[in-house]
């Protein structure tokens, strides 16, 4: 290869790298595993016969899926091990005004769904990635995963059910979602109980992740009055030390706490005709290193 070749294909996998990150961090979750993935794609991108790929695009995100997939595979057992509840890393925007990057800050990277996509097989992942995020065809998404068409419509319809149950019924727009959030934030931050319940659903869930570093919850809670109790019972605790601030997270309006200055969670909300019906909260230090140093 020469050095003009080999600059030209650097360019062309730069290009497309911000779609390779995409596509590993929506099936693994977390921010090192992707560019784990992106970085092993990349060493066999320079160790193939580039004259004889036709799409660089397809070659790329064909070997990053099947990666990514092995990945996953591979990491069932640390999954099955991991101490309570497994919520992927959030990708932080302090700046809600920073232009949003397609490749990590659409809607359908929000915790909410990464949450839905961890309990799909592996190959139940890709194909509904493949076909509803990323558009792919059903006869390049059988290339990818090595199956015929009929079993990738199987895959990707059994996903599909799977994440519809989970989806708002009533979903809202995001400056709506904001508000609400907004609202809950100041509650939370004055520790008014009440106050939190009315922006609360009474069947509200919340669940976290200490990932066994930090307390945390090993069942899911429901309930605002359960809920807005959690809240006051931080501020009773921490009397003057808490403080809230409002991010993107994975997308989406968010809030990040801290105690004493320092990062203690990152919290995703879903919000259905005007209610918070779920909250999801990131506490494990690991998960939070990168939003401390942003901060």
């Amino acid at each position: 290869m020469t050095i003009l070749e080999s600059s030209v294909n650097d360019t062309t996998f730069a290009a497309l790298r911000p779609r390779l990150f995409a596509v590993a961090y929506r099936m693994l979750g977390t921010r090192a595993d992707a560019e784990d993935i992106v970085q092993d794609a990349w060493l066999r991108w320079h160790g193939s016969d580039q004259a004889a790929v036709q799409s660089a695009e397809a070659w790329l995100v064909t070997t990053t899926t099947r990666l990514a997939i092995d990945r996953l595979r591979s990491r069932q057992s640390e999954r099955e091990a991991y101490i309570g509840w497994w919520l992927p890393e959030p990708l932080v925007e302090l700046d809600e005004h920073t232009p949003e990057r397609a490749a990590e800050l659409a809607s359908d990277v929000s915790v909410a769904m990464l949450w839905v996509l961890e309990r799909l097989a592996p190959e139940e992942r890709a194909a509904f990635l493949m076909r509803q995020v990323f558009e792919q065809d059903y006869a390049d998404l059988a290339a990818t995963l090595g199956k015929s068409e009929a079993a990738c419509r199987q895959l990707v319809h059994r996903a599909q059910e799977r994440v519809r149950q989970e989806q708002p019924r009533f979903a809202v727009s995001r400056d709506v979602h904001r508000e609400v959030l907004t609202g809950f934030m100041q509650a939370a931050a004055t520790g008014d109980r009440a106050a939190m319940k009315t922006f609360l659903a009474s069947d509200v869930q919340f669940v976290s992740d200490g990932g066994g570093k930090v307390p945390s919850f090993g069942r899911i809670l429901r309930g605002a009055g359960r809920i807005a109790g959690l809240y006051w019972w931080v501020q009773d605790q921490y009397p003057g030390a808490v403080t809230y601030r409002m991010a993107r997270i994975n997308g989406e309006p968010g809030l990040l706490r801290y105690v004493d200055g320092v990062i203690e969670s990152a919290q995703s909300f879903i919000v259905d005709a005007g209610k918070i019906v779920a909250v999801y909260v990131v506490r494990n230090p690991d998960k939070l290193a990168g939003i401390a140093a942003l901060a």
